[in-house]
């Protein structure tokens, strides 16, 4: 028996006609009429539910006893559907099987018969894959994980596993989970050092490491979980998201800054033709205008010394900006150009300590990438690979030199100049979905306070 899934069934419908099938899924709506009951079925393999028509005369056991959320297995034959302007094909029912059943309806939180709002469904995080909205989401995030790595793999990008589990901050902000594991004793009954005989931590950026691989590789990728301890609950914020994180020999910074757009509007392009309809159900239940970000990934994003956004932030909006660019501030630049805008060229007091020092003396060739809704997803630099200045940028940020030898290696054998960045996923998700609260747009999300399954 060969079980069909349901996207592919719309894919390739000609080629089903008049045959009869197999499939599996769950129960999302069931309407009555004079002779039949429709049945719609999902797999969640498209946005798409089949509708399965059963004729009120055939004797089905089973069959008056379902409900939303059951999982079922349905055996039927594939015809036209009468109503072809809202489906090009239906199946009519042969057999059919209960396998999961619903305890209790009126408790199940998941169900088509009354709307359900996203805080609502949060509630329950092992249940809201089920709901529409969530299973959409899940198609997006996956697609669009697939597709950056078949770019990345297709401009000749190696894939480095970097590891979760670190002994240095890249970031050089202290807030970074610690690791322990069960105490250890000697035999005097003395607490020893914890496993790994130092201080551990969950990594908040790959990049250090991937430097290692870019050094040899030269164009090297790292994408996964990386760890930020904050005590922030905003909109905008994980404890545990996902990183993309790019390092690239011999380049600077012009040439991650124009790879970094170019890969955005390529994965949304994709996005786009692929899963449209997924895409459309989404800007639609946001009220999200999907063709504004069309419109502002086809044209050229606005570039502004980190300078000249003080200016405008000073001269436009009575506003003074001592230090880094916040989000209330980005919000203000956003709503003024109403596009994207790249920021270039941080004072260094205000970026970590590997970026490269500019001719003043004052500021670092980085770059920060803002969008409307979401604020800061990519941010990037050029890698200071002189060793001196790496040194001496170490020891300014008072970090213990002994952790980060074997990077002031890096550049005493062989260094070249390099640059990367990194993109945080989930934020660009929210860029090309609308959805305003980043805890929706993960699995699981883990944030202060909650650590839910």
């Amino acid at each position: 028996m060969k079980i069909l899934l349901i996207i592919n069934l719309f894919k390739k419908y000609n080629l089903f006609i008049n045959k009869k099938i197999y499939i599996f899924g769950w129960i999302k709506n069931i309407r009555y009429s004079k002779n039949y009951i429709f049945i719609e079925i999902n797999d969640g393999s498209c946005i798409k539910n089949i509708q399965i028509l059963y004729l009120k005369n055939k004797n089905i056991n089973y069959i008056k006893n379902i409900n939303i959320g059951y999982s079922v297995f349905i055996f039927g034959k594939v015809i036209i559907s009468k109503n072809i302007n809202k489906q090009k094909i239906e199946i009519l029912l042969i057999n059919f099987k209960i396998i999961g059943n619903i305890e209790n309806q009126k408790k199940y939180p998941i169900s088509s018969s009354k709307y359900n709002k996203i805080e609502f469904i949060r509630k329950f995080f092992h249940l809201r894959p089920r709901s529409k909205f969530f299973g959409v989401i899940s198609r997006i995030r996956n697609f669009i994980y697939i597709e950056i790595n078949n770019f990345l793999n297709k401009n000749n990008f190696i894939w480095v596993q970097t590891p979760i589990i670190t002994s240095v901050d890249t970031e050089n902000s202290g807030n970074s989970f610690k690791v322990s594991s069960l105490d250890i004793y000697n035999n005097n009954n003395k607490k020893e050092l914890d496993f790994f005989k130092k201080e551990s931590f969950l990594t908040v950026s790959g990049q250090l490491n991937l430097e290692s691989y870019a050094l040899s590789m030269s164009k090297v990728y790292s994408f996964g979980p990386v760890f930020r301890a904050d005590n922030s609950n905003t909109k905008k914020h994980l404890s545990e998201f996902w990183m993309l994180e790019l390092e690239v020999a011999f380049r600077n910074i012009k040439y991650i800054i124009k790879f970094t757009i170019y890969l955005i509007k390529k994965i949304f392009h994709k996005l786009l033709n692929k899963l449209y309809d997924d895409v459309y159900y989404i800007s639609k239940y946001n009220n999200y205008d999907i063709n504004k970000v069309y419109n502002d990934l086809n044209k050229e994003f606005i570039t502004l010394e980190y300078y000249e956004v003080v200016n405008i932030l000073k001269k436009k909006f009575n506003i003074k900006c001592e230090n880094d660019i916040t989000t209330k501030y980005e919000n203000i630049l956003l709503k003024y150009f109403n596009c994207p805008i790249i920021i270039k060229n941080f004072p260094k007091s205000i970026k970590p300590f590997y970026m490269k020092l500019n001719k003043n003396n004052l500021t670092v060739s980085s770059f920060d990438i803002i969008f409307p809704n979401v604020g800061e997803i990519v941010g990037g630099s050029e890698r200071e690979y002189r060793k001196n200045l790496i040194i001496d940028s170490i020891k300014n940020n008072n970090m213990n030199i002994n952790l980060y030898k074997w990077y002031i290696d890096l550049r005493k054998y062989g260094t070249v100049a390099h640059s990367g960045m990194g993109i945080g996923f989930e934020r660009l998700l929210m860029y090309f979905t609308g959805i305003k609260n980043i805890k929706d747009i993960i699995p699981f999300p883990r944030y202060p306070n909650n650590l839910h399954m």
